[in-house]
C-alpha cells in the first residue's frame, strides 16, 4: 500500500463526478484513473497544479479551504495578499478601498505577502553566489513544481534553492512584529488568500518545515466576491491609508513570469506552464540544456495571475500589476526604510528551509530488483498494447496501464483492443468483455438507449 505524504486541496466529488476522463487526459503527473464511472485520484502523484480543477465540466472537483470562520479565534486576525489579488481588481478600484472592506470582514491587519521579496532577494543571490556547482539552481517559489520535481524528476530536488518563498517571509515578519509589541503568538492568527490549490498543501504539509508560519487559508475567488461587492455597494465604515508602506517595483511583478528571473544573474530563464515545466524539465534531466543559472518554474500560465482561484483575465491582472510597479518606480512610492527590514536580521536567519526529499512515486517498487522486474513486465505488456492511447482503459495511455498492470491495479483485458483479440479467441465472451467495461466506465454509460 502507497504511503501517503502529502495533504491535498483538490477534492473529488463522486456524487458529482461524470467519469468524463477530462482530468484524467490533463493531469501531468497521470495521478486520476476512471473506475466504475468516477474519476480516483492516487494522492501520491497529484501535486495539487490544479489542471483537473480547470478542466471539469461539471463542477465535481472542488478546492477546499479554511472557513472563513476560523478567523474570529484569534485576537488578532491578519490577511496576507498575493499581489495578484489587487490586480483582479479594475482600475477604478483603489487599494485603499479592498483594505478597507478586508478590516470590515473582520480582519484586524492586512499585509501583502510580497513584501517578503525585500529579504528573499538578498538571500536568494547570496545562496547563488556560494553554490555554484549545482546549475541550474531552481525557485521554490511555486508550491506544485516542487512537488513535481519530488515526484517526477527527483534527480533535480538538490538544484531548488532551500528558501522560503516570499509569502512565508511576510508571514514570519509580521507574526514577529505583533509579538514584538507583546501580543501573545497564541492570540494571532494569519490567514494567506491563495490563487491557488497548491499554496494551499504548502501551508497544510510544507516542504522542509514541520510546521508553515501560515495559519490558516482562504480561497481568492471566496475573497475577491466578497470585496468587490462590498466595494461596489460601498459596505465599509472608513478609507484605510495604504500609503505607508508599498511593496517595491521587483515585489509587485515578482508572482508574474520572469518576476524573479529578471532580478538573478547569470543565464536565467523563466518557464510558464506545468506541461511547458515538464518538457523543459525533461531536457534538463537529459543535459539536452545546459549552461543555465537559474530556473524560474511556475504550474500556471503567466504564473500566479494564471491561478486556478483567480476569477479575472490573466492578462489583463498581469498587465495592472505592471501598471502598478511603473507607478511606484516612477514616483518612488516605495522610497524610505520598510517596516519589514527592521527584521532583516532575524528573517535572515529564518529563511532557510531544511533539505527538500525526492518523494518517487513513479517507482514501481521500493527494492531496487523488484523494481526492475517490474520494468521489464511493463516493457513485455507494451509489446502487447495497442500504443493508441485511447483512455478506454480507464488509464490516460497504454504506458500508464501497463504500469498498473504489474501493480496489481488493472489487468490487460481492460484494454478494449485486448478485449476484442481475446473475444475472436474465445477467451472471453461478450458478456465478460460487458462487465470489464461496465467495471472502468459503470452501468450509465453503458445502459444508454440507442
Amino acid at each position: 500500500m502507497e504511503q501517503k505524504v502529502f495533504h491535498h486541496a483538490l477534492k473529488i466529488q463522486k456524487d458529482q463526478c461524470i467519469g468524463c476522463s477530462h482530468c484524467m487526459n490533463i493531469c501531468p503527473t497521470e495521478a486520476i484513473r476512471v473506475k466504475n464511472g468516477k474519476a480516483e485520484l492516487f494522492e501520491n502523484r497529484c501535486i495539487d497544479c490544479g489542471e483537473c480543477f480547470r478542466v471539469c465540466p461539471v463542477n465535481a472537483i472542488i478546492i477546499e479551504q479554511d472557513d472563513f470562520n476560523k478567523i474570529f479565534q484569534y485576537k488578532y486576525r491578519v490577511a496576507l495578499l498575493p499581489a495578484v489579488l489587487i490586480g483582479q481588481f479594475p482600475d477604478d478600484v483603489k487599494t485603499s478601498e479592498i483594505y478597507s472592506v478586508l478590516k470590515d470582514l473582520g480582519f484586524t491587519d492586512v499585509y501583502e505577502a510580497e513584501h517578503g521579496v525585500d529579504v528573499l532577494q538578498d538571500a536568494m543571490k547570496d545562496y547563488a553566489e556560494r553554490n555554484t556547482e549545482n546549475k541550474p539552481l531552481i525557485s521554490s517559489f511555486c508550491p506544485a513544481v516542487i512537488r513535481l520535481i519530488q515526484v517526477k524528476f527527483p534527480a533535480l530536488v538538490d538544484n531548488i534553492i532551500p528558501l522560503h518563498p516570499p509569502l512565508d517571509i511576510a508571514a514570519l515578519y509580521y507574526k514577529q512584529k505583533l509579538v514584538s509589541q507583546g501580543i501573545d503568538e497564541s492570540d494571532i492568527g494569519i490567514f494567506y488568500v491563495t490563487p491557488c490549490a497548491s499554496k494551499i498543501a504548502a501551508v497544510k504539509s510544507p516542504v522542509g518545515e514541520e510546521k508553515s508560519p501560515i495559519t490558516g487559508v482562504i480561497n481568492m475567488d471566496f475573497i475577491f466576491n466578497k470585496v468587490y461587492t462590498g466595494i461596489k455597494r460601498g459596505d465599509y465604515s472608513k478609507v484605510i491609508d495604504t500609503n505607508k508602506e508599498k511593496l517595491t517595483p521587483e515585489g509587485t511583478v515578482w508572482s508574474l513570469t520572469n518576476g524573479e528571473a529578471d532580478n538573478m544573474q547569470g543565464r536565467c530563464l523563466a518557464i510558464d506552464g506545468v506541461h511547458n515545466v515538464m518538457d523543459f524539465l525533461e531536457r534538463v534531466e537529459n543535459e539536452e540544456i545546459k549552461d543555465v543559472d537559474f530556473l524560474e518554474l511556475r504550474a500556471c500560465d503567466e504564473s500566479c495571475a494564471g491561478g486556478v482561484l483567480n476569477t479575472q483575465n490573466r492578462f489583463l491582472t498581469v498587465e495592472r500589476l505592471k501598471k502598478r510597479a511603473k507607478y511606484f518606480k516612477e514616483t518612488g512610492a516605495n522610497v524610505g526604510q520598510k517596516d519589514i527590514t527592521n527584521y532583516k536580521e532575524y528573517l535572515t536567519e529564518s529563511v532557510s528551509i531544511g533539505k527538500i526529499k525526492p518523494r518517487s512515486m513513479m517507482k514501481l517498487d521500493k527494492s531496487m530488483v523488484e523494481a526492475m522486474k517490474k520494468m521489464r513486465r511493463v516493457k513485455e505488456i507494451m509489446k502487447c498494447l495497442p500504443d493508441v492511447d485511447c483512455g478506454a482503459c480507464g488509464a490516460p495511455n497504454c504506458q500508464a496501464l501497463a504500469e498498473d498492470i504489474v501493480q496489481e491495479r488493472a489487468a490487460i483485458n481492460h484494454c478494449i483492443f485486448i478485449q476484442k483479440i481475446f473475444e475472436k479467441k474465445g477467451i472471453i465472451d461478450w458478456e465478460q468483455s460487458h462487465e470489464i467495461m461496465k467495471n472502468i466506465w459503470g452501468d450509465e454509460k453503458l445502459n444508454r438507449k440507442c
